[in-house]
């Protein structure tokens, strides 16, 4: 067990300073959308390629950022089941929806994204907007976004296990949302 709470140790760390491109990227992005605006208001300046870094520094936020979201615990759950039971109940339904749910989707998408990227690259895809932009880049996005992702799921299923097996505290940091 203890190899593989270092395993996790390493997956959150990595995941914690890949959010930190995430959190750039929301600054970023309001700054070109701001640059955008007032470009094409004040001088009737503008290029799609503005339009689209928005729209993939978007899909950096949300496939970057998830991961370290799910690490925190802030993900989204039907909390109507989730806040009725006990503890040990929630670390259950944690460790058998990770293995049941978020690993296979994860593993699917990459493993469908990723040739998906492979061709992009291949062929120097390219927006069809005028003035748009490469289009690998963001492609790349989806199959990292995914096996990160899925790194975090197995992280989080090895301390639900260890807590369930009084290795670790179990200090998962789940609120009530307010009703």
């Amino acid at each position: 067990m203890r190899g593989l709470l270092a395993f996790s140790r390493s997956v959150d760390w990595v995941n914690g300073k890949i959010a930190i491109i995430a959190d750039w990227m929301v600054l970023l992005a309001a700054l070109i959308s701001a640059g955008n605006a007032a470009s094409r208001y004040l001088f009737s300046i503008s290029s799609n390629g503005w339009l689209e870094i928005q729209w993939y520094m978007f899909t950096a936020m949300v496939l970057l950022g998830g991961p370290y979201t799910l690490k925190m615990n802030e993900h989204v759950r039907v909390d109507l089941v989730y806040g009725m039971v006990s503890e040990r109940t929630r670390i259950w339904i944690d460790i058998v929806c990770g293995i049941l749910f978020l690993l296979p989707i994860c593993v699917i998408l990459v493993y469908f994204t990723w040739p998906w990227f492979v061709e992009s690259w291949r062929i120097g895809e390219q927006s069809s907007n005028a003035g748009g932009l490469i289009r690998w880049p963001v492609k790349i996005l989806l199959p990292v976004g995914f096996a990160l992702m899925a790194a975090q799921g197995v992280s989080e299923i090895i301390k639900r296990i260890a807590a369930l097996e009084h290795v670790i505290d179990a200090d998962f940091k789940y609120e009530k949302p307010l009703q």
